[in-house]
């Protein structure tokens, strides 16, 4: 019977959670890197052994990890079989700590002809190829797309995003200037989506060199043009295989809707109890069942009325449902955050979503019950599912 790997990163370290087909019983392994912050971690959906880890640390800087073994063990690709991926102060050696700017190369900040410098900070998503094991795009801090083609030895630029007009009109939000969603479409490899907070959705058509903004019907209150191209606080954008050219949105405030690749999006809030949240995904197998995970506010981050609760729209919105059983419905404050929320493609579809307060939640059954499989983990901020065969 296939199974499943939930791929977990936290403040503290990553860790995998693996069961069988039933998702009764998960064995947890873990702490890998432990004290260092891993803001994602993803399997390739071609390799079920390989996975990409985005390790983080304020002193260290940025390191991609691989594994070639479903993680058990990991590496710093670029750095020679059997060397430490450490120098003998600790400080990260290899390639993969190498980033290649289309600016002046391996340089961390240069001026991009505003006034504002161009950082790179750290990696926020890693997207891995849907048929190339060894191609990954990076989504990083400052806002920037990178991509690897050799396994993440070496990490180039498609340049062509930053490089856009609307470029010196982006502003970072809350968390910073983040590239935080790469949607890859699976019926034209030339099609890409990724969301930046704070400029909005953009759309590529030629594999990464031109793109364009597809923000029309997003409205902001709080920016000087409400309507405007870009400057919009996208936290999330999902997309269910099947139907690439509709994508559902999770807002700053508002959860909306595109059914023409982003041309133009329609709010489909309905009768949530608030519409401003982070994680949104799509049920496997019904390409109109989505969910979302309700926050109070952008400056209260926890759930209404202390209440956890998912909701699960079967309409494709405007028509949501209130998901409960086996969650916490009293006292409860945790958020959860952007990457925090996955599905599995098994019958019936599997749900999972990490909090704050370390707590790995997962349905067997579409949503409509609910089972913590680990507690008192750091806090989540990256939950991925992984088929087994």
């Amino acid at each position: 019977m296939s199974g499943v790997r939930v791929l977990v990163g936290t403040r503290k370290g990553a860790f995998a959670l693996t069961s069988d087909g039933k998702r009764k019983r998960w064995k947890v392994s873990g702490p890998h890197f432990a004290g260092w912050e891993i803001y994602h971690v993803k399997g390739s959906p071609v390799d079920p052994n390989r996975l990409f880890a985005s390790q983080t640390s304020a002193w260290f800087g940025q390191i991609i990890q691989r594994s070639d073994d479903g993680g058990k063990t990991w590496f710093q690709p670029g750095t020679p079989a059997g060397e430490p991926t450490t120098t003998p102060d600790g400080m990260p050696q290899g390639e993969s700590n190498k980033f290649v700017y289309d600016g002046i190369p391996g340089s961390h900040q240069w001026y991009d002809g505003t006034q504002h410098p161009w950082e790179f900070k750290r990696v926020w998503h890693l997207e891995p190829s849907l048929t190339d094991p060894d191609t990954v795009y990076a989504g990083v801090e400052d806002a920037a797309l990178f991509r690897t083609t050799d396994g993440g030895k070496s990490w180039h630029e498609l340049s062509g995003l930053r490089k856009h007009d609307t470029g010196p009109k982006w502003q970072p939000g809350a968390g910073g200037m983040c590239l935080h969603t790469i949607l890859l479409d699976p019926s034209n490899p030339q099609r890409m989506y990724i969301a930046i907070s704070a400029a909005g959705a953009f759309r590529t058509d030629d594999g990464g060199k031109t793109w364009r903004p597809i923000n029309r019907g997003l409205h902001s209150q709080y920016i000087p043009d409400p309507n405007a191209e870009v400057g919009h606080c996208v936290h999330r954008i999902a997309m269910h295989p099947s139907r690439p050219s509709t994508l559902f949105m999770q807002k700053h405030w508002d959860v909306m809707r595109t059914d023409d690749a982003g041309e133009s999006w329609r709010e489909v809030s309905g009768n949530l109890p608030t519409d401003f949240g982070f994680p949104i995904d799509v049920h496997a197998h019904e390409p109109e069942t989505i969910y979302v995970v309700p926050i109070k506010s952008d400056s209260e981050h926890f759930p209404p009325d202390g209440k956890l609760r998912v909701f699960r729209s079967r309409a494709g919105g405007n028509e949501w449902e209130t998901l409960t059983k086996g969650l916490p419905q009293r006292n409860c404050y945790v958020n959860v955050l952007r990457d925090a929320m996955s599905v599995d493609s098994l019958d019936p579809c599997g749900i999972y979503f990490g909090t704050t307060g370390g707590q790995v939640y997962a349905s067997a059954d579409a949503g409509d019950s609910w089972a913590p499989i680990v507690r008192d983990l750091p806090a989540v901020l990256s939950v991925e599912v992984q088929a087994l065969p």
